[in-house]
């Protein structure tokens, strides 16, 4: 039990069904969730360890995440993509790579709904962690990736983004199949620093209160 009410605490923090900022009420959550105050104590202190939720004097409530933070995030995991690529090329087995080629085809043929385009981007980038075979990087990426999906924006929205995304995908695709991981790697942590620079540019033409 205590596991499903973390998981769905934690989906609808992501989600931004809970918005940053909300308090978090173990009575009113228990109460929600038709559980004791237990388990909702102990999904708190998860998503607080996960940096979710902060806990302030007056109580828990869903973190805030600022500009700077998102792109500290953007910088770490440029590092991280590029080692997950690099680990993809000298990795892959026939499998994972047809797995890889699935999702760049579903991406694609998405339309124009940035959400469709978000959910096909994550799909692949996802893909490409598990040719890593690391889980340890897997892991860390998707801690990364809970507060980069978190923001109500998408760098993919941004003037010709997508086309850009599709052909560096093409591009780390061609050198995973390759098995050249020093290639793969640079052109992961190209891609990721390109979306780091949309991140900025998308900052300074947006209203500082809706960042």
């Amino acid at each position: 039990m205590s596991t499903n009410v973390y998981d769905t605490i934690r989906d609808a923090i992501v989600s931004g069904r809970i918005k940053a900022g909300e308090p978090l009420s173990e009575n009113k959550l228990a109460a929600d969730y038709g559980t004791s105050r237990t388990p909702i104590r102990e999904a708190l202190h998860r998503l607080e360890i996960e940096g979710l939720v902060e806990r302030l004097p007056r109580g828990v409530q869903v973190r805030e995440t600022s500009p700077e933070e998102i792109i500290d995030i953007y910088d770490v995991r440029i590092t991280l993509e590029g080692a997950a690529a690099r680990a993809a090329a000298e990795r892959a087995t026939e499998l994972d790579r047809r797995r890889l080629r699935a999702t760049q085809s579903a991406m694609v043929a998405a339309g124009e709904d940035p959400g469709d385009r978000a959910q096909a981007n994550r799909q692949f980038h996802e893909a490409i962690w598990a040719a890593s075979h690391s889980p340890t990087l897997v892991d860390l990426l998707h801690r990364l990736n809970v507060h980069l999906v978190r923001y109500p924006t998408t760098t993919l929205e941004f003037e010709d983004r997508w086309k850009a995304v599709l052909a560096e995908h093409e591009a780390l695709l061609d050198a995973i199949e390759a098995r050249d991981a020093a290639k793969a790697r640079e052109i992961a942590e190209a891609h990721m620093t390109g979306a780091r620079e949309v991140r900025m540019r998308m900052y300074a033409h947006s209203d500082p209160d809706e960042q």
